[in-house]
């Protein structure tokens, strides 16, 4: 079965299903293998879970005019392209390590202590356990595999939301 055929909503259903199956991968790799995840991390599994919500609203809604479903594409594609920026920080903290110890305070408690642009730009500046990999799947780290999806995803969400329904 041909992707690129799928309907407006397979293909928008698909790919939320896909977001919420890699959240799932990435608390049960926290949960039963023990890989803690750093700030960066926890700001990736939000991003996917908002690109889910609009892909299955999308599904969901599967509009029939061509300006729905292109709002939604677009949508989609913003969502997955914040991901992706989270996720290419992150790739690059791994390649280009900053030299400390630690990625800084747990989140819960950033989150209680700090108002929440300074939370943002601290997590967004992450470094040392960041920095760290843990786990690979054909070469890749998990933060990369992350990239992967968000790309492949954006896309899916884009191609669906602008190709001319059948």
């Amino acid at each position: 079965m041909n992707p690129l055929r799928w309907s407006f909503r397979t293909s928008m259903l698909a790919g939320g299903v896909a977001c919420f199956a890699l959240i799932g991968f990435a608390i049960y790799s926290q949960l039963q293998w023990g890989l803690e995840p750093c700030p960066l991390c926890i700001f990736q599994r939000i991003a996917f879970a908002a690109l889910g919500l609009v892909l299955l609203v999308a599904g969901l809604h599967a509009p029939k005019a061509r300006g729905g479903r292109r709002v939604y594409g677009v949508l989609g594609l913003a969502a997955a392209a914040v991901g992706a920026g989270i996720a290419g920080r992150h790739v690059w903290l791994q390649l280009h390590p900053p030299g400390f110890t630690t990625c800084g305070a747990p989140f819960a408690f950033m989150r209680q202590t700090m108002d929440t642009p300074t939370l943002v730009q601290k997590v967004l500046t992450g470094s040392g356990d960041c920095g760290t990999i843990d786990w690979t799947f054909l070469g890749l780290s998990m933060p990369a595999w992350s990239l992967v999806w968000f790309v492949l995803l954006g896309a899916l969400a884009l191609y669906a939301g602008l190709r001319t329904a059948r």
